[in-house]
């Protein structure tokens, strides 16, 4: 059985003035359809018997076609893509393959503008026997999921920002929401990111943050801060007043975060607060 949208480990059956036809490995193969490999796409010597691995797509008509190199993306795969052009039927985006990959309008999230970078998911149609790609998520990932739970830390992909906040796609396997009020620095469709799921909500929708706001994280965070002046000699000019996104360079939490961890550290004696400074007590 040929797998459309993946690499394929192939028998040359024939050849033709126009290239070769490649079948499956398997016994019987010369009964399933054959894939066409031009000789532009061929290496160097090759003839018939000789077994090669090649990646299949289809052409507009849906016929198989194989070339050496695979796309960015396989089917069930997704990643960001750069649209290159737009009509009334889709948008064709470009994926490093031989041709571009359709998207049609009823698999768009929002409408495409070229240029521009969106999150594409590959599938393949059966009907209609073509790759496609798809910016409307939710035909592939779930809203909920029964293996995440709250304060879980995951791995989050950004594909769309709304009036909410940013749409993320969790660990591969679920779509969720990171609220802008929980988003404390810069993000933008096609960003990874590291997060903690905020809660599960009755609905079983989704929401994540991008640090921990319970016990384990607030104690992680007053640690981090404590090495860090022992690392510099019991020392640090960042202090409360600092910018965000000093802050976030040094310990990647945001400044509300940080401050509180001042605080806390503040009252225990661990530290002494200046206008300028921060000072570890011996």
């Amino acid at each position: 059985m040929i797998n459309v949208g993946n690499v394929n480990v192939l028998r040359v059956t024939d050849e033709y003035p126009f290239g070769f036809h490649l079948h499956t490995t398997q016994p019987d193969s010369t009964a399933s359809e054959a894939v066409l490999l031009s000789h532009e796409n061929a290496p160097d010597g090759l003839k018939v018997d000789d077994v090669v691995s090649m990646y299949v797509a289809t052409n507009q008509q849906g016929d198989l076609i194989a070339w050496p190199t695979p796309p960015q993306l396989l089917v069930g795969e997704v990643g960001p893509l750069k649209a290159v052009s737009a009509t009334h039927f889709g948008a064709f985006f470009e994926w490093g393959g031989q041709q571009d990959l359709l998207v049609p309008k009823d698999w768009q999230e929002t409408p495409v503008n070229p240029g521009m970078q969106y999150i594409v998911h590959v599938f393949h149609d059966e009907k209609t026997n073509r790759l496609l790609g798809a910016t409307r998520l939710h035909r592939f990932y779930s809203e909920t999921s029964a293996y995440l739970t709250s304060g879980q830390p995951v791995d989050c992909l950004v594909y769309a920002k709304t009036e909410l906040g940013f749409k993320v796609l969790i660990n591969k396997q679920a779509l969720g929401l990171l609220f802008h009020s929980d988003a404390y620095k810069p993000l933008k469709v096609g960003d990874n990111t590291s997060a903690v799921i905020k809660q599960v909500r009755d609905d079983g929708k989704i929401d994540v943050v991008l640090q921990r706001d319970d016990d384990a994280g607030r104690d992680a965070l007053q640690q981090a801060i404590v090495e860090d002046l022992i690392a510099h000699g019991g020392l640090s000019t960042l202090t409360d007043k600092s910018k965000p996104e000093d802050i976030y360079a040094r310990f990647d939490v945001s400044k509300g975060a940080y401050k509180k961890a001042l605080g806390a550290l503040y009252k225990r004696k661990v530290i002494t607060l200046t206008d300028g400074a921060i000072r570890l007590v011996k």
